[in-house]
Protein backbone atom coordinates (compact mmCIF):
# COMPACT_ATOMS: atom_id res chain seq x y z
CA UNK A 1 0.00 0.00 0.00
CA UNK A 2 1.24 3.50 -0.74
CA UNK A 3 2.42 5.59 2.21
CA UNK A 4 -0.23 8.31 1.88
CA UNK A 5 -3.03 5.73 2.10
CA UNK A 6 -1.38 4.25 5.18
CA UNK A 7 -1.19 7.68 6.80
CA UNK A 8 -4.85 8.39 6.04
CA UNK A 9 -5.88 4.99 7.41
CA UNK A 10 -4.07 5.81 10.65
CA UNK A 11 -5.94 9.09 10.80
CA UNK A 12 -9.29 7.37 10.16
CA UNK A 13 -8.70 4.84 12.94
CA UNK A 14 -7.61 7.63 15.27
CA UNK A 15 -10.87 9.48 14.54
CA UNK A 16 -12.98 6.36 14.97
CA UNK A 17 -11.51 5.67 18.42
CA UNK A 18 -11.49 9.27 19.67
CA UNK A 19 -13.47 9.98 22.86
CA UNK A 20 -16.52 12.18 22.40
CA UNK A 21 -15.23 14.63 25.02
CA UNK A 22 -11.50 14.22 25.72
CA UNK A 23 -10.28 14.61 29.29
CA UNK A 24 -7.59 17.10 30.17
CA UNK A 25 -4.93 14.37 30.08
CA UNK A 26 -6.10 13.16 26.66
CA UNK A 27 -5.20 14.50 23.23
CA UNK A 28 -7.41 16.99 21.48
CA UNK A 29 -9.07 15.69 18.33
CA UNK A 30 -6.72 17.69 16.12
CA UNK A 31 -3.64 16.33 17.89
CA UNK A 32 -5.02 12.81 17.78
CA UNK A 33 -5.59 12.99 14.01
CA UNK A 34 -2.10 14.36 13.42
CA UNK A 35 -0.52 11.62 15.52
CA UNK A 36 -2.57 8.97 13.70
CA UNK A 37 -1.46 10.35 10.33
CA UNK A 38 2.26 10.40 11.19
CA UNK A 39 2.27 7.04 12.99
CA UNK A 40 0.28 5.50 10.14
CA UNK A 41 3.07 6.41 7.74
CA UNK A 42 5.96 5.53 10.07
CA UNK A 43 6.62 1.88 9.10
CA UNK A 44 7.52 3.01 5.58
CA UNK A 45 10.41 4.98 7.06
CA UNK A 46 12.43 1.87 6.30
CA UNK A 47 12.94 3.52 2.92
CA UNK A 48 16.14 4.94 4.47
CA UNK A 49 17.64 1.49 3.90
CA UNK A 50 17.75 2.44 0.23
CA UNK A 51 20.28 5.17 1.01
CA UNK A 52 22.82 2.65 2.28
CA UNK A 53 22.20 -0.38 0.06
CA UNK A 54 21.41 -1.51 -3.46
CA UNK A 55 17.85 -1.90 -4.73
CA UNK A 56 17.52 -5.66 -4.33
CA UNK A 57 18.75 -5.49 -0.73
CA UNK A 58 16.19 -2.79 0.01
CA UNK A 59 13.40 -4.81 -1.63
CA UNK A 60 14.20 -7.76 0.62
CA UNK A 61 14.46 -5.68 3.80
CA UNK A 62 11.43 -3.46 3.08
CA UNK A 63 8.38 -4.33 5.16
CA UNK A 64 10.63 -5.94 7.74
CA UNK A 65 11.41 -4.80 11.28
CA UNK A 66 9.30 -1.62 11.08
CA UNK A 67 6.33 -3.85 10.13
CA UNK A 68 6.97 -6.54 12.74
CA UNK A 69 4.04 -7.37 15.03
CA UNK A 70 6.30 -8.35 17.97
CA UNK A 71 8.11 -5.01 17.66
CA UNK A 72 5.01 -2.82 17.23
CA UNK A 73 4.67 -2.08 20.98
CA UNK A 74 8.28 -0.91 21.03
CA UNK A 75 7.86 1.28 17.94
CA UNK A 76 4.69 2.72 19.49
CA UNK A 77 6.59 3.48 22.69
CA UNK A 78 9.37 5.19 20.73
CA UNK A 79 6.91 7.31 18.75
CA UNK A 80 4.92 8.17 21.86
CA UNK A 81 8.09 9.44 23.51
CA UNK A 82 8.97 11.54 20.45
CA UNK A 83 5.47 13.01 20.32
CA UNK A 84 5.61 13.84 24.05
CA UNK A 85 8.79 15.80 23.40
CA UNK A 86 7.31 17.57 20.38
CA UNK A 87 4.25 18.54 22.41
CA UNK A 88 6.67 20.02 24.99
CA UNK A 89 5.39 18.03 27.90
CA UNK A 90 1.75 19.03 27.60
CA UNK A 91 0.93 15.32 27.58
CA UNK A 92 2.80 12.30 28.85
CA UNK A 93 3.83 9.53 26.48
CA UNK A 94 0.83 7.53 27.69
CA UNK A 95 -1.55 9.95 25.96
CA UNK A 96 0.07 9.13 22.61
CA UNK A 97 0.74 5.44 23.02
CA UNK A 98 -2.69 4.01 22.18
CA UNK A 99 -3.10 6.10 19.03
CA UNK A 100 0.36 5.25 17.73
CA UNK A 101 -0.11 1.54 18.38
CA UNK A 102 -3.44 1.48 16.53
CA UNK A 103 -2.03 3.45 13.58
CA UNK A 104 0.97 1.14 13.31
CA UNK A 105 -1.28 -1.92 13.39
CA UNK A 106 -3.59 -0.70 10.64
CA UNK A 107 -0.53 0.06 8.49
CA UNK A 108 0.72 -3.52 8.82
CA UNK A 109 -2.78 -4.86 8.16
CA UNK A 110 -3.01 -2.76 4.99
CA UNK A 111 0.27 -4.20 3.72
CA UNK A 112 -0.64 -7.81 4.48
CA UNK A 113 -3.58 -7.68 2.04
CA UNK A 114 -1.28 -6.78 -0.89
CA UNK A 115 0.88 -9.03 -3.03
CA UNK A 116 4.28 -7.75 -1.89
CA UNK A 117 4.40 -9.72 1.35
CA UNK A 118 5.12 -8.42 4.86
CA UNK A 119 7.62 -9.91 7.30
CA UNK A 120 5.32 -9.63 10.30
CA UNK A 121 7.67 -11.60 12.57
CA UNK A 122 10.95 -9.89 11.56
CA UNK A 123 13.71 -10.16 12.62
CA UNK A 124 12.82 -13.50 14.15
CA UNK A 125 11.48 -15.01 10.92
CA UNK A 126 11.61 -14.30 7.18
CA UNK A 127 8.02 -15.47 6.74
CA UNK A 128 6.12 -13.05 4.47
CA UNK A 129 2.44 -12.80 5.27
CA UNK A 130 0.18 -11.92 2.38
CA UNK A 131 -3.48 -12.15 1.45
CA UNK A 132 -3.18 -10.56 -2.01
CA UNK A 133 -6.66 -9.09 -2.33
CA UNK A 134 -5.73 -5.42 -2.90
CA UNK A 135 -3.40 -3.93 -5.51
CA UNK A 136 -0.51 -1.95 -4.01
CA UNK A 137 -2.06 1.34 -5.20
CA UNK A 138 -5.84 0.98 -5.06
CA UNK A 139 -7.79 4.21 -5.53
CA UNK A 140 -11.02 2.54 -4.37
CA UNK A 141 -9.39 1.52 -1.10
CA UNK A 142 -7.96 5.01 -0.63
CA UNK A 143 -11.28 6.61 -1.65
CA UNK A 144 -13.19 4.76 1.07
CA UNK A 145 -10.75 6.07 3.67
CA UNK A 146 -11.01 9.64 2.38
CA UNK A 147 -14.83 9.40 2.29
CA UNK A 148 -14.85 8.19 5.91
CA UNK A 149 -12.67 11.09 7.01
CA UNK A 150 -14.76 13.65 5.15
CA UNK A 151 -17.99 12.23 6.53
CA UNK A 152 -16.60 12.29 10.07
CA UNK A 153 -15.55 15.92 9.60
CA UNK A 154 -18.89 16.95 8.07
CA UNK A 155 -21.08 15.31 10.73
CA UNK A 156 -18.60 15.88 13.58
CA UNK A 157 -19.07 12.27 14.58
CA UNK A 158 -16.81 9.29 15.04
CA UNK A 159 -19.70 7.05 13.93
CA UNK A 160 -19.02 8.08 10.33
CA UNK A 161 -15.35 7.13 10.77
CA UNK A 162 -16.37 3.77 12.22
CA UNK A 163 -18.68 3.25 9.27
CA UNK A 164 -15.77 4.04 6.95
CA UNK A 165 -13.69 1.33 8.62
CA UNK A 166 -16.56 -1.15 8.28
CA UNK A 167 -16.92 -0.36 4.57
CA UNK A 168 -13.15 -0.70 4.16
CA UNK A 169 -13.20 -4.13 5.78
CA UNK A 170 -16.14 -5.07 3.55
CA UNK A 171 -14.20 -4.01 0.47
CA UNK A 172 -11.24 -6.20 1.46
CA UNK A 173 -13.64 -9.10 2.08
CA UNK A 174 -15.28 -8.59 -1.33
CA UNK A 175 -11.89 -8.52 -3.01
CA UNK A 176 -10.89 -11.71 -1.19
CA UNK A 177 -14.02 -13.36 -2.58
CA UNK A 178 -13.19 -12.12 -6.08
CA UNK A 179 -9.69 -13.51 -5.68
CA UNK A 180 -11.16 -16.95 -5.03
CA UNK A 181 -13.44 -16.65 -8.06
CA UNK A 182 -10.52 -15.68 -10.30
CA UNK A 183 -8.41 -18.51 -8.92
CA UNK A 184 -11.17 -20.96 -9.85
CA UNK A 185 -10.60 -20.01 -13.51
CA UNK A 186 -7.02 -21.17 -13.10
CA UNK A 187 -8.17 -24.42 -11.48
CA UNK A 188 -10.52 -25.09 -14.41
CA UNK A 189 -7.78 -24.31 -16.92
CA UNK A 190 -5.32 -26.69 -15.27
CA UNK A 191 -7.94 -29.44 -15.21
CA UNK A 192 -8.82 -28.88 -18.87
CA UNK A 193 -5.14 -29.12 -19.83
CA UNK A 194 -4.62 -32.22 -17.73
CA UNK A 195 -1.90 -30.29 -15.93
CA UNK A 196 -0.34 -31.17 -12.60
CA UNK A 197 -0.11 -27.62 -11.28
CA UNK A 198 2.51 -26.72 -8.69
CA UNK A 199 0.54 -23.64 -7.62
CA UNK A 200 -2.51 -21.68 -8.75
CA UNK A 201 -2.98 -18.07 -7.67
CA UNK A 202 -4.88 -14.91 -8.59
CA UNK A 203 -3.35 -11.47 -8.05
CA UNK A 204 -5.11 -8.07 -8.03
CA UNK A 205 -4.23 -5.66 -10.81
CA UNK A 206 -4.35 -1.86 -11.27
CA UNK A 207 -7.18 0.46 -12.36
CA UNK A 208 -10.17 -1.70 -11.39
CA UNK A 209 -11.17 -4.07 -8.58
CA UNK A 210 -12.31 -6.45 -11.36
CA UNK A 211 -8.82 -6.78 -12.90
CA UNK A 212 -7.00 -9.98 -11.98
CA UNK A 213 -3.89 -11.84 -13.08
CA UNK A 214 -4.23 -15.63 -12.90
CA UNK A 215 -1.05 -17.71 -12.58
CA UNK A 216 -0.93 -21.46 -13.03
CA UNK A 217 2.54 -22.75 -12.25
CA UNK A 218 3.88 -26.03 -13.60
CA UNK A 219 7.34 -27.48 -13.13
CA UNK A 220 8.86 -25.51 -16.02
CA UNK A 221 7.15 -22.13 -15.81
CA UNK A 222 3.89 -20.21 -15.58
CA UNK A 223 0.65 -20.00 -17.53
CA UNK A 224 -0.66 -16.44 -17.13
CA UNK A 225 -3.97 -14.80 -18.08
CA UNK A 226 -5.22 -11.28 -17.36
CA UNK A 227 -8.99 -11.17 -16.86
CA UNK A 228 -11.79 -8.70 -16.10
CA UNK A 229 -14.46 -10.32 -13.95
CA UNK A 230 -17.29 -8.13 -15.25
CA UNK A 231 -16.31 -7.73 -18.91
CA UNK A 232 -18.56 -9.55 -21.38
CA UNK A 233 -16.42 -9.00 -24.48
CA UNK A 234 -12.83 -8.17 -25.26
CA UNK A 235 -11.81 -4.57 -25.78
CA UNK A 236 -10.59 -3.81 -29.33
CA UNK A 237 -6.84 -3.57 -29.78
CA UNK A 238 -5.78 -0.01 -28.86
CA UNK A 239 -4.22 2.27 -31.47
CA UNK A 240 -0.40 2.32 -31.52
CA UNK A 241 -0.41 5.84 -30.11
CA UNK A 242 -2.90 5.06 -27.32
CA UNK A 243 -2.00 6.15 -23.81
CA UNK A 244 -0.54 3.86 -21.17
CA UNK A 245 -3.78 3.46 -19.21
CA UNK A 246 -5.80 2.74 -22.36
CA UNK A 247 -3.36 0.02 -23.36
CA UNK A 248 -3.31 -1.34 -19.82
CA UNK A 249 -7.12 -1.55 -19.55
CA UNK A 250 -7.29 -3.42 -22.86
CA UNK A 251 -5.16 -6.27 -21.49
CA UNK A 252 -7.94 -7.67 -19.34
CA UNK A 253 -10.26 -10.08 -21.11
CA UNK A 254 -13.61 -11.67 -20.14
CA UNK A 255 -13.51 -14.64 -17.79
CA UNK A 256 -14.93 -16.93 -20.46
CA UNK A 257 -12.38 -15.84 -23.07
CA UNK A 258 -8.97 -15.55 -21.41
CA UNK A 259 -5.76 -15.52 -23.40
CA UNK A 260 -3.15 -17.68 -21.73
CA UNK A 261 0.52 -16.88 -22.19
CA UNK A 262 3.28 -19.21 -21.13
CA UNK A 263 6.41 -17.93 -19.39
CA UNK A 264 9.12 -20.63 -19.11
CA UNK A 265 11.22 -19.93 -16.04
CA UNK A 266 14.46 -20.34 -17.98
CA UNK A 267 13.27 -19.40 -21.46
CA UNK A 268 11.98 -21.24 -24.50
CA UNK A 269 15.27 -21.32 -26.44
CA UNK A 270 17.09 -24.55 -25.66
CA UNK A 271 20.51 -23.02 -26.27
CA UNK A 272 19.89 -20.42 -23.57
CA UNK A 273 18.36 -22.64 -20.88
CA UNK A 274 21.64 -23.87 -19.39
CA UNK A 275 23.03 -20.33 -19.37
CA UNK A 276 19.87 -18.99 -17.69
CA UNK A 277 19.96 -21.70 -15.03
CA UNK A 278 23.64 -21.06 -14.30
CA UNK A 279 23.02 -17.33 -13.96
CA UNK A 280 19.94 -17.82 -11.80
CA UNK A 281 21.74 -20.13 -9.38
CA UNK A 282 24.79 -17.90 -9.05
CA UNK A 283 25.42 -15.94 -5.86
CA UNK A 284 24.96 -12.71 -7.83
CA UNK A 285 21.22 -13.35 -7.99
CA UNK A 286 20.82 -14.59 -4.41
CA UNK A 287 18.85 -11.44 -3.54
CA UNK A 288 16.57 -11.85 -6.55
CA UNK A 289 15.94 -15.50 -5.66
CA UNK A 290 14.88 -14.37 -2.20
CA UNK A 291 12.65 -11.56 -3.50
CA UNK A 292 10.92 -13.09 -6.54
CA UNK A 293 7.95 -15.39 -6.03
CA UNK A 294 7.28 -16.04 -9.72
CA UNK A 295 10.68 -15.58 -11.39
CA UNK A 296 10.96 -15.95 -15.15
CA UNK A 297 13.56 -15.21 -17.79
CA UNK A 298 13.11 -11.73 -19.22
CA UNK A 299 15.88 -11.68 -21.83
CA UNK A 300 19.39 -12.82 -22.65
CA UNK A 301 21.46 -10.04 -24.20
CA UNK A 302 25.01 -10.16 -25.45
CA UNK A 303 27.05 -7.15 -24.45
CA UNK A 304 30.58 -6.66 -25.67
CA UNK A 305 32.39 -9.91 -25.05
CA UNK A 306 29.97 -10.97 -22.32
CA UNK A 307 26.30 -11.56 -21.67
CA UNK A 308 23.49 -10.40 -19.36
CA UNK A 309 20.75 -12.78 -18.28
CA UNK A 310 17.73 -10.82 -17.05
CA UNK A 311 14.93 -12.11 -14.80
CA UNK A 312 11.71 -10.55 -13.59
CA UNK A 313 8.96 -11.36 -11.11
CA UNK A 314 5.58 -12.01 -12.71
CA UNK A 315 3.85 -10.41 -9.72
CA UNK A 316 4.81 -7.02 -11.15
CA UNK A 317 4.58 -7.77 -14.87
CA UNK A 318 2.00 -5.86 -16.93
CA UNK A 319 2.48 -7.64 -20.26
CA UNK A 320 5.81 -5.86 -20.69
CA UNK A 321 4.14 -2.45 -20.54
CA UNK A 322 6.03 -1.90 -17.34
CA UNK A 323 8.04 -3.94 -14.87
CA UNK A 324 10.11 -1.98 -12.36
CA UNK A 325 11.98 -4.96 -10.94
CA UNK A 326 14.06 -6.59 -13.68
CA UNK A 327 17.42 -7.82 -12.41
CA UNK A 328 20.13 -9.70 -14.20
CA UNK A 329 23.43 -11.48 -13.82
CA UNK A 330 26.01 -10.04 -16.19
CA UNK A 331 29.37 -11.55 -17.11
CA UNK A 332 32.29 -10.21 -19.08
CA UNK A 333 33.39 -13.76 -19.83
CA UNK A 334 31.81 -16.28 -22.16
CA UNK A 335 28.60 -15.25 -23.87
CA UNK A 336 27.33 -18.84 -23.81
CA UNK A 337 27.46 -19.25 -27.59
CA UNK A 338 30.02 -22.05 -27.28
CA UNK A 339 27.78 -24.05 -24.98
CA UNK A 340 29.47 -22.89 -21.77
CA UNK A 341 27.54 -21.53 -18.83
CA UNK A 342 28.97 -18.01 -18.95
CA UNK A 343 30.91 -18.49 -15.77
CA UNK A 344 34.33 -17.93 -17.37
CA UNK A 345 33.85 -14.37 -16.10
CA UNK A 346 32.32 -13.69 -12.69
CA UNK A 347 28.62 -12.89 -12.64
CA UNK A 348 27.59 -9.56 -11.13
CA UNK A 349 24.16 -8.19 -10.29
CA UNK A 350 22.68 -5.41 -12.40
CA UNK A 351 19.27 -3.79 -12.62
CA UNK A 352 17.60 -3.13 -15.97
CA UNK A 353 16.34 0.45 -16.09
Amino acid sequence: MDTLTHALSGMLLARATAPAVPRADQLTLRSRLLVGFVAGAFPDSDVVIRLFSDTITYLNLHRGVTHSLPLLPLWALLLAGVFALLWRGRHSWRAFYGVTLLALFIHVSGDVVTVYGTRIFAPFSDYRAQLPAIFIIDLWFTGIIVAGLLAAWWWRSRVAALLGLVVLAGYVAAQSWQMGQARDVGVEYAAAQGMQAVAINALPQPLSPFHWKILVQDEQGYHVADVHRRRSRAVPEPAPDAGFFTRLAALYRPLDDPQWKYHPQFGAVAEQTALAQAAWNDDALAGMRRFAEYPALYAVKERGGGVCVWFYDLRFELRNLRNPFVFGACSDGSDGSDGSDGSDGAWRLERLR
